[in-house]
């Protein structure tokens, strides 16, 4: 109950559980980073629920993390981001509000190049990783596409922003400062 009175006391309602998804080099975790600075809240990435700790690459049990982001969703104050539709669909009737970055894949696929090799990842898995974000609104599934996120999307009935490119990004930051 006292982290209820903290979120309600020191956040307006609206921000207390956020939810960012998007392609992948989006910049979920950039926004999410800076948000979580200025809202006091420490980012959830859904990368870090859905693979095996330290081991990019190999998937955790489905069922143990559907059951931890049920555990982190139905928490008073969260922030949660990532590309993962089917985890994001099982926080987002607790969420308060819903950001698609619904950033250009040429950028997406610039971001991801610029950061590069993560997790000790390897070269082909990299190439497999620029290939499945090329490929983001081309796919027809029922999660980690653009047509699921935009359903999500139109779908969500609370606060909701699309941003598209940087300047809206960050433009959306700054609406957040006191």
């Amino acid at each position: 109950m006292e982290e209820k009175a903290n979120c309600l006391s020191k956040l307006p309602l609206p921000l207390c559980r956020v939810l960012i998804f998007g392609n992948g080099g989006s910049g979920k975790t950039w926004l999410a980073r800076r948000m979580g600075a200025a809202l006091g809240h420490h980012p959830i990435h859904l990368d870090d629920v859905h693979w095996e700790p330290g081991r990019y690459g190999i998937a955790r049990d489905r069922q143990v993390v559907d059951d931890d982001v049920c555990r982190i969703a139905a928490q008073d104050v969260w922030l949660i981001e990532g590309v993962y539709g089917r985890l994001a669909s099982l926080a987002i009737t607790r969420a308060t509000t819903l950001i698609f970055l619904d950033i250009a894949d040429d950028v997406c696929l610039e971001n991801i190049r610029h950061r590069g090799l993560q997790g000790g990842g390897s070269v082909a898995s990299f190439e497999e990783l620029l290939h499945w974000v090329a490929g983001y609104r081309f796919r027809h599934n029922n999660w980690n596409s653009f047509e699921a996120h935009d359903r999500m999307f139109s779908a969500f009935e609370g606060p909701k922003h699309r941003l598209d490119c940087r300047d809206s990004v960050n433009a959306y930051l700054t609406s957040l400062s006191p």
